[in-house]
């Protein structure tokens, strides 16, 4: 436990050079190929619950005292390769835009990078009430507008990631009905691609939001062992 969430540590049987560690944003243990395989190569997987924080500024800065404190107390690499699943996308890519110096690699899966798609339901998507809800109250009260959430996503903060010059990668299904790759996925490539940002994106043709990652990892684990 710190600060009174639930916090965990996989170590593997032997770290690879320089201690690596992955962090899964949410969702820890689901559709973990590429996260086990990481494991048998010496990674160590790290997991911080926030859950339903949906990656607001208090849940950035509760993940900047965890990694703080686990690169401290377990001697673990001072930068992590962030993994967000869905929502967890919201957290990795905010606390990778406000904490550049402390990430090495993005890897989104099926990404929410608008919240305009997700909770709120401005576009193709039907969004989630009660998640909209939590997601108004941990963000200050948001109003059920699209100006509203101006700012507050990620597609909206592409520019300050590209800045911190940090690679990313995206898997996630062309038939995504609860998050559009035309809403999300798509759009966020696209631009950081002109700011000049590291990103490939791996479509899987007629996959919906589940299955999460690749049964088969290979490309995942490829991407990470070229920038890590």
């Amino acid at each position: 436990m710190l600060e009174g969430r639930e916090g965990l540590i996989v170590f593997p049987k032997a770290f690879a050079e320089g201690r690596p560690w992955i962090w899964r944003a949410e969702f820890f243990d689901a559709f973990s190929y590429a996260d086990m395989a990481l494991l048998e190569q010496g990674w160590a997987i790290a997991y911080y619950r926030l859950s339903d924080m949906y990656g607001c500024p208090g849940a950035v800065e509760r993940m900047r005292t965890f990694q703080t404190y686990v690169t401290g107390a377990y001697e673990l690499a001072p930068k992590t390769v962030l993994f967000g699943f869905s929502r967890g996308g919201l957290y990795a890519f905010n606390y990778a835009a406000k904490y550049p110096d402390q990430v090495k690699l993005l890897y989104l899966d099926a990404p929410v990078l608008d919240m305009r798609s997700w909770p709120g339901g401005k576009g193709a998507a039907s969004g989630g009430a009660a998640e909209w809800e939590e997601c108004q109250a941990v963000y200050g009260e948001l109003e059920e507008t699209e100006s509203s959430l101006k700012g507050c996503s990620p597609l909206d903060r592409v520019e300050e990631l590209a800045a911190g010059g940090i690679p990313v990668l995206i898997v996630a299904g062309d038939a995504d009905i609860p998050l559009p790759i035309e809403e999300n996925t798509l759009p966020f490539e696209k631009r950081y691609r002109e700011l000049g940002g590291t990103i490939k994106v791996i479509v899987k043709p007629g996959v919906g939001h589940h299955p999460h990652s690749l049964e088969q990892p290979e490309p995942i684990l490829s991407f990470i062992q070229q920038y890590c």
